[in-house]
């Protein structure tokens, strides 16, 4: 089989499901030539407060133009004191959660003692690199980290880069197609004092304004009980918000004035 040779104004770039379409328009893709869409996650976020951190995300999942999942979860504990958020290619993403997860605990029972924040942050930043040959290829995983720092007795935030660039964040972050609405509505409202009533409040605002302005960003759903999954990462660990709870904070903000 003879390679394709392409000039340089002709590239088809790093996209390897561009290069198949054109290549071999109908018979090397599935589903007859179909685009090879995948579910992605769309807008989380992260905030420092009083006692730690709080990190929060939508519960859905696109591809393409239609909605995969509706209740995705984006947010998981990666050990008791620390948690990751998840944009980008969902199936990947979870994977990588997975075996985060499974590292973290590895080196605890292997070490007998819990590896540093700094260190969980790192180890965190080499897999995001390692997906690079992925990333290439339109399958981007782009996480955000976060948990107590128990020498430091502090809330800490980090956010990653599609290279495994690890970026600390001093006071919050966001990420996904939903980050540059949600993000601004946290800078407005942000104070390094908030409380935990006041942080959920703000990232559950956030959030919801965030849907009204992307489309890939699933707004919380009273008639469903879909919610956003939040959760606080403080001195006593990782906890997430119960969705009674939630729902009280939804009601209240749109009998503030939010739109239903």
């Amino acid at each position: 089989m003879t390679l394709p040779i392409f000039s340089a104004s002709d590239d088809p770039g790093p996209s390897f499901a561009d290069l198949l379409k054109r290549v071999r328009p109908v018979d090397a893709l599935p589903n007859g030539g179909h685009d090879l869409t995948i579910p992605h996650g769309t807008t989380v976020l992260g905030v420092r407060y009083a006692d730690g951190v709080v990190m929060a995300g939508d519960r859905r999942a696109t591809a393409g133009h239609l909605i995969a999942h509706k209740t995705m979860q984006k947010v998981f504990p990666a050990d008791r004191f620390s948690g990751v958020a998840i944009a980008g290619s969902a199936g990947p993403a979870i994977e990588m959660v997975k075996l985060f997860q499974l590292q973290l605990e590895h080196y605890e029972k292997v070490e007998g003692a819990v590896l540093s924040l700094e260190g969980k942050a790192n180890q965190l930043s080499a897999m995001v690199r390692n997906n690079l040959p992925a990333a290439m290829q339109g399958f981007a995983v782009v996480p955000l980290f976060a948990g107590y720092d128990l020498l430091r007795e502090t809330g800490r935030l980090f956010e990653y880069d599609v290279t495994g660039g690890r970026y600390e964040e001093a006071d919050h972050v966001s990420s996904g197609s939903g980050s540059i609405h949600a993000g601004t509505v946290v800078k407005l409202g942000y104070k390094p004092d908030l409380s935990r009533d006041e942080v959920i409040d703000l990232v559950v605002h956030a959030l919801y304004r965030a849907a009204e302005e992307d489309s890939a960003t699933g707004g919380p759903d009273l008639v469903r009980g879909i919610f956003p999954i939040v959760a606080t990462i403080t001195a006593a660990g990782y906890q997430p918000v119960p969705d009674d709870e939630l729902r009280t904070r939804v009601e209240a903000l749109v009998a503030a004035g939010a739109p239903a």
